[in-house]
């Protein structure tokens, strides 16, 4: 089943979402206008948006303050991935040329903090300073992220304890805070919003591990982008830090190659992805992945029956089992 379909229900409200976000790009310098639709254009799974709208099924559905929400989130979302990919130096994107790549970094910086100047000016129209200062506190967050992703390339010593912290920075703050600022314009219950966010942060950090995890299983086709990437730009997810605290000549050897550049090219690259690939890293990887969806499920356990809720737990298993 397609993930879209597991909240058909909102197809509506997410259509309009979608119009709003391809639209809120309008500026007289031509260059920026274009990296930015250029970005906006190339679509993804625009997850965040949903967790923001399911969210506010559980208490006043207002859609104009939800609206504004959930295209705050999204830009901001789409902002961070051009800022990853300056750092990343990644030329592709879902099959595409970045915007660094088709441009230059400089461009693209300012690209992606044009999206958080949008996703600012969106949460204009929330009264709720509460929900303000979430936003704001996020974004700090991510932005504390890219520069410990940056600190920490081609860093083989690192513990699992600073790899989650990463992640979720990374990953799981925004798709928390998307059901956490949800639950805030739909004025839900407070104990209801606890549940919320604990549910996206379990569900975020699942998800970041499953990327991790795809990114030495999934093709070059499926990932739009080639295999074991995260690696050649010297990230080390969660299969490499377990080969790395568990195989001391793997832990050696990467260290080596990683002595003189924070990168790999694919050719150095290849016996540390079959390393990988090999041992049983993938296994315990999905194993704490399944850790962080059981918590996931548990929050969710604090929410009323309904088509919401019934969403946010097929969605959970969808990000469980997805293989692209």
């Amino acid at each position: 089943m397609k993930l879209t379909k597991l909240y058909s229900f909102l197809n509506k409200d997410l259509d309009a979402v979608e119009n709003e976000v391809l639209h809120s790009v309008t500026t007289e310098e031509q260059v920026l206008e274009e990296a930015s639709n250029q970005l906006l254009e190339a679509g993804g799974k625009r997850i965040r948006p949903v967790f923001v709208l399911l969210s506010g099924k559980f208490g006043k559905y207002d859609f104009d303050k939800m609206k504004n929400c959930a295209k705050a989130l999204e830009l901001i979302h789409t902002g961070s991935l051009v800022h990853d990919d300056v750092i990343d130096d990644a030329k592709l994107r879902r099959g595409d040329l970045t915007v660094k790549e088709q441009y230059d970094n400089h461009i693209a910086m300012y690209t992606g903090d044009y999206m958080f100047a949008l996703a600012l000016e969106a949460m204009g129209n929330i009264e709720n300073m509460r929900a303000h200062q979430v936003l704001s506190k996020t974004m700090m967050e991510l932005c504390i992220g890219e520069i410990e992703q940056i600190k920490d390339k081609g860093r083989v010593d690192q513990n699992l304890r600073t790899y989650l912290r990463r992640i979720k920075r990374k990953t799981a703050i925004l798709i928390a805070e998307s059901c956490r600022l949800g639950a805030i314009a739909g004025e839900v219950p407070r104990k209801k919003e606890v549940a919320l966010y604990n549910y996206g942060y379990n569900v975020g950090m699942s998800y970041q591990i499953i990327d991790d995890v795809l990114d030495f299983t999934a093709s070059e086709e499926e990932l739009g982008k080639p295999a074991g990437s995260d690696l050649m730009q010297g990230n080390i997810t969660l299969p490499v830090l377990y080969a790395i605290q568990e195989d001391e000549a793997f832990r050696d050897n990467l260290r080596a190659a990683f002595s003189e550049s924070s990168t790999l090219t694919k050719e150095q690259a290849e016996p540390f992805i079959k390393v990988v690939k090999e041992g049983d890293y993938i296994e315990k990887s999905l194993r704490l992945s399944e850790r962080y969806l059981e918590n996931a499920f548990d929050s969710l356990q604090h929410l009323p029956t309904g088509r919401p809720k019934q969403a946010l737990k097929a969605i959970a298993k969808y990000i469980g089992k997805r293989n692209s």
